[in-house]
């Protein structure tokens, strides 16, 4: 039925469709269905639907287009994020301002865009991800792990302490969503390859070594010629996004220190610990093991009757030859198991946990005696015989080795209690004014602070935590004025924030910034002096002079570096790539070129020799890396190919003004 829909989707068919989705109209009022209510996302990505890939995209057929919207919130939280790994990247060099540009935010969006492409191609494929699937992800998410195993109060510690604060629920969707996405570009990663040939191509291009004859040019002298005002207008108005002046807040702040609360700790109650140890007492006992070995007899779990009944009497059979006496199960396994991680080895488990095998296997497992062999044993991989080796019993601590541990965790949960406490009171306080913190903080005894004007770039103290940044930049905290929710920074310490003062991104006047740009239009000059002076000894070389006679006359600087590698570091990764870029001498002429120097200045240099790299000298090892590297490349080359097409397919609309 789709298909002839998909085949007649012109003409009056069409015309029909339209018209019956004008219908809801009447009822529920165009004006909401144009447009949409009220809308403030950055970015829209709009898709046809796949019965009728040709659907217009205006209204009403638009109704019936696949929608996903890029969020202002989601916007300003990926943008943080991009700051604050640029930030860490860069160290003392990293610039706030020269970040908060219009290029870096575009590219920030045009990563949350694919990310929406992938999305509806993925729900258009069918992607559907399990509910386990998700389970799975998340506990093995280090974040959510204490000692290597998922901890559920760390996970909703964790999930709380977002701004906005997430369900379960919602980080269960979220990450459905991310495993959606991740599918289909995972599998065509995945089938990246790379031909013998080629990779002998790229080890030969890759080892290449180069002759080189170069000189470096002086700097030109500063410039101190007169910069009129109209020379400084027209660069001011050519580069108003290099002076603008970032959004700032000022907050005042209230902070909860479990440290700074004093020794809230009392003396342990022997009697109380060890009734502790009483009930608690399963948790010093190491759990029982069990030495393990099976046979399975795989079966698909869609297979038919007749082949499940297969299976199971192979298993059968299988079972009663292990318990006949001599029997050897080691090599039972090997000649029959169809598990591929245990068969060579005769079917060993190694000791086994409980809980870790699927329910069926491990419920009869810890339900045997040693050295008994039952089966068949019935799980989705299909029938296992199982053969119990050996029991490990479980060992338990003594109250006396374990006291100290349990009057520390009990002083710890005091404090705990006393910072809950604390922090309870303090929300309480707020709860009855949302729009004050000082009251709050006069009860309960804590120091209003106050910190700012800050921007997002110069953010210090309690505000260079991102859980904070994000929440003084937020637009409930920024529009209504209100108290925010506790903020955790660190373990017993939390904020809570309100801000003062907000004063949104604009122009910093001509006047305030005139000796900036007076100093910027030198700059350029000098730049522009430099690179010209480059290009005049590059004329000259193109008109028949050598290099070195040119450093002769000019008095410049020569050296020769004879085997310069590829991606080497000399004399600076900069002039490495532009040597590298150059194109080989052909017979009878010259190649030349030009590097920008770290100081502002120029090098000029001339390709002597071009040698080729030797691919019998890169070992096994060092090619089979470089395969894996090569191809991780060519995966990624191949999803960003994916991604663009599919661009093209759907409708990507775009609000920059809203950034």
């Amino acid at each position: 039925m789709l298909q002839s829909l998909r085949d007649k989707t012109s003409g009056w068919i069409a015309t029909l469709i339209l018209g019956l989705l004008i219908i809801p109209f009447a009822f529920v009022g165009v004006n909401e269905y144009a447009t949409g209510g009220s809308d403030s996302a950055v970015a829209k990505v709009q898709a046809p639907p796949t019965w009728w890939s040709s659907a217009p995209s205006w209204w009403p057929a638009s109704m019936l287009w696949q929608h996903e919207d890029v969020t202002q919130e989601e916007f300003r939280a990926a943008f943080e994020q991009a700051r604050q790994q640029q930030r860490e990247a860069l160290g003392e060099n990293f610039d706030p301002r020269a970040f908060e540009t219009q290029e870096n935010k575009l590219l920030v969006l045009e990563q949350l865009i694919d990310q929406r492409v992938l999305k509806l191609t993925s729900r258009q494929a069918g992607v559907v991800i399990s509910d386990a699937a998700v389970r799975e992800a998340i506990a093995s998410e280090p974040a959510f792990q204490v000692d290597g195993k998922f901890d559920a109060n760390r996970y909703s510690l964790l999930l709380s302490s977002q701004i906005p604060a997430l369900t379960p629920l919602e980080f269960e969707r979220q990450q459905r969503d991310r495993l959606q996405m991740a599918l289909i570009p995972q599998g065509i990663a995945e089938s990246a390859f790379i031909t013998t040939e080629k990779m002998d191509r790229l080890v030969k291009l890759l080892g290449e070594t180069r002759d080189i004859t170069i000189a470096a040019l002086p700097l030109p002298e500063l410039d101190a010629a007169e910069v009129t005002d109209a020379q400084i207008k027209a660069w001011y108005d050519g580069h108003a996004a290099d002076f603008r002046q970032g959004e700032s807040v000022t907050l005042e702040y209230v902070e909860i220190n479990g440290a700074a609360l004093g020794d809230t700790a009392v003396p342990a109650d022997e009697a109380a610990l060890r009734k502790r140890y009483e009930q608690e007492k399963a948790r010093f006992m190491t759990g029982e093991q069990r030495l393990a070995s099976h046979i399975l007899i795989t079966v698909p779990a869609d297979a038919d009757a007749a082949t499940q009944k297969a299976a199971e009497q192979k298993a059968i059979a299988l079972a009663k030859q292990a318990q006949q006496p001599g029997a050897d199960f080691a090599a039972l396994a090997k000649a029959n198991s169809q598990d591929p991680g245990s068969r060579d080895t005769g079917g060993d488990l190694g000791w086994v946990d409980r809980g870790v095998m699927v329910k069926p296997f491990d419920d009869a497992l810890f339900s045997m005696q040693a050295a008994e062999i039952r089966g068949p044993v019935k799980t989705d991989f299909g029938y296992h015989v199982l053969q119990l080796r050996e029991i490990k019993p479980g060992q338990g601590k003594s109250f006396e080795e374990v006291r100290d541990e349990l009057a520390r965790e009990e002083a710890e949960s005091t404090g705990e209690r006393a910072f809950n406490e604390l922090a309870g009171r303090v929300v309480n306080e707020v709860l009855k004014n949302p729009t004050a913190l000082g009251p709050a903080a006069k009860v309960v005894g804590l120091p209003l602070q106050k910190l700012g004007p800050f921007s997002r770039g110069t953010a210090s103290g309690i505000a260079a935590n991102p859980a904070v940044l994000r929440a003084a930049f937020s637009d409930a905290l920024v529009q209504d004025g209100t108290v925010s929710d506790p903020i955790e920074i660190g373990p017993m310490h939390s904020v809570l924030i309100r801000v003062l003062e907000h004063t949104p991104e604009k122009a910093q006047p001509l006047a305030q910034v005139r000796d900036a740009v007076v100093a910027a239009i030198r700059a350029e000059r000098v730049a522009k002096a430099s690179e010209a002076a480059a290009d005049a000894v590059l004329a000259r070389i193109a008109k028949g002079e050598t290099l070195q006679a040119i450093a002769a006359a000019d008095k410049l600087q020569t050296g020769q570096l004879p085997g310069i590698p590829r991606g080497a570091p000399m004399p600076s990764p900069e002039i490495n790539a532009a040597l590298f870029s150059a194109q080989r001498p052909a017979e009878g002429k010259v190649s030349a070129g030009k590097a920008l120097m770290q100081d502002g200045g120029y090098a000029v240099f001339v390709v002597d020799k071009v040698n080729e790299g030797d691919a019998t000298k890169i070992t096994p090892e060092q090619r089979v890396q470089l395969q894996q590297q090569i191809v991780q490349m060519e995966g990624a080359a191949a999803v960003e190919s994916f991604v663009a097409t599919m661009r093209k397919k759907f409708k990507v609309i775009r609000h920059e003004d809203r950034l």
